[in-house]
């Protein structure tokens, strides 16, 4: 097939980046590309999704993976992937004979290693210039579960329905589950056996880059995991920092110690990120020199900066993510920055995932969370209709209407970027708005 033909087809099935954002995937298709990588860094402490699916579903993964290649032409993908996931690393080798242009590249042992440009950098040796995509430097980056949905709509057309996620921490029963999409957090912490703890504080996502949720929340195409923490643990708390707080202790404690610029990896590839400067810049009130706070376009959001670097425990990641936003809001344009170059420190800087672990107090909750893909039906599912970046899908259905699983009940506009919305389970349509379509499931009382 061409290009156009993948692209209608992923759009339409509505496969959308599953372990980040939600880009949606077919507008990373680009026969600039001379290399497709698939990223199984799987960096987040707790996470384990990412290393199960690919061992359980290689050969459908590598299928639709050098399918992406042969179609953009691409001369080669690489499976970037930590060698402690051994189990996955021998599901790919065994394999590999089958498919010749594909390749493995193993991942440091890291956090963040699943940085797109930290992983195009650690697997090709091609720095990724500051504010631009990964494109500029030939390669196309995609997440095990979003090709391994690509797999599904290339082969039948089948729309993302479902949702892999790993529900660890305080729970009876840590396990990565296959759930519907739109049923809630607190259906899924069911599933994982309940919460051991009578009060607890929920994480949607990695401990380092995810956000705080209610049980009433639900699941979407982008949700990797749910984490059950005591709500004094420390990834909740530096959760809870009240951002005019954090502004007056930066005022007061921040020592220019530069350790949160020494440790950024986007810095230590030669991007122009330096938190220290901004920190002293948003702390004084400085205005005469505005690239410390224009670097903020720079910024990852990893949270290495404010989670593990700085020892006065302050909040870099945090305000420079208001400044962006406030920069973005008032059109100011990213700016140009000039050639990158990789610091020859970087590699004496790596932060270990399992120091990392131990340091956000999550060791005890590091277990196992096997994969469970035993099938359930919920009551109803809410299906948000903005559940990736680009402009949300407009509602195809009405309430009273009956749907069956993969229907398509909100569609993308033609003309923009977007993707449709499939329903998750077989039933009946109660309510349709402009954020949200709610099915109730036949059958289930």
């Amino acid at each position: 097939m061409n290009i156009s033909e993948l692209k209608s087809i992923l759009k339409n099935s509505g496969v959308v980046g599953a372990g980040g954002a939600g880009f949606p995937c077919y507008a990373k298709l680009n026969d600039n590309a001379d290399t497709v990588l698939l990223n199984c860094a799987e960096c987040e402490p707790l996470l384990k999704l990412h290393r199960q699916v690919m061992q359980e579903y290689a050969f459908e993964i590598l299928s639709a993976l050098d399918t992406v290649r042969k179609t953009v032409g691409a001369k080669r993908a690489i499976v970037a992937i930590k060698p402690s996931y051994k189990k996955a690393v021998e599901a790919v080798k065994a394999l590999l004979g089958d498919f010749k242009s594909v390749e493995i590249g193993f991942l440091p042992e890291v956090y963040p290693a699943g940085d797109e440009v930290v992983t195009i950098y650690e697997t090709t040796g091609r720095v990724v210039p500051a504010g631009k995509l990964p494109i500029e430097v030939g390669v196309t980056v995609f997440n095990v579960e979003t090709i391994l949905n690509a797999y599904y709509a290339i082969k039948n057309g089948a729309g993302v329905t479902h949702k892999y996620i790993t529900v660890t921490g305080a729970v009876k029963n840590p396990v990565t589950l296959k759930v519907p999409l739109g049923i809630t957090v607190k259906e899924v912490i069911k599933l994982a056996g309940g919460a051991t703890i009578k009060e607890y504080a929920l994480i949607n996502g990695g401990p380092m880059t995810g956000s705080i949720v209610s049980e009433s929340d639900v699941i979407t195409k982008t949700s990797n995991a749910i984490l059950v923490l005591p709500p004094d643990q420390y990834v909740i708390k530096k959760r809870q920092n009240n951002p005019k707080v954090s502004l007056k202790r930066a005022m007061s404690a921040c020592c220019q110690c530069k350790m949160c610029t020494d440790l950024c990896p986007r810095n230590l590839l030669g991007h122009p990120i330096e938190p220290h400067k901004f920190m002293r810049n948003i702390s004084s009130g400085t205005t005469n020199d505005p690239a410390p706070y224009l670097g903020t376009f720079f910024c990852s959001g990893c949270g290495l900066c404010e989670m593990y670097s700085c020892f006065q425990g302050l909040n870099p990641r945090t305000l420079m993510g208001i400044v962006k936003g406030e920069l973005r809001k008032a059109q100011i344009p990213v700016p140009e920055a000039s050639e990158p170059y990789v610091k020859e420190e970087r590699r004496g800087r790596y932060i270990l995932k399992s120091r990392l672990t131990a340091r956000l107090g999550l060791s005890e909750y590091n277990h196992s969370a096997p994969l469970d893909e035993s099938e359930y039906t919920p009551k109803k599912v809410k299906l948000l209709l903005s559940q990736h970046i680009g402009k949300a899908a407009e509602p195809t259905v009405k309430v009273g209407d009956t749907v069956k699983v993969g229907d398509v009940i909100a569609a993308a506009d033609e003309n923009a970027l977007g993707v449709n919305i499939h329903s998750s389970i077989t039933g009946v349509v109660t309510d349709v708005n402009e954020k949200f379509i709610v099915v109730a499931s036949k059958g289930v009382n």
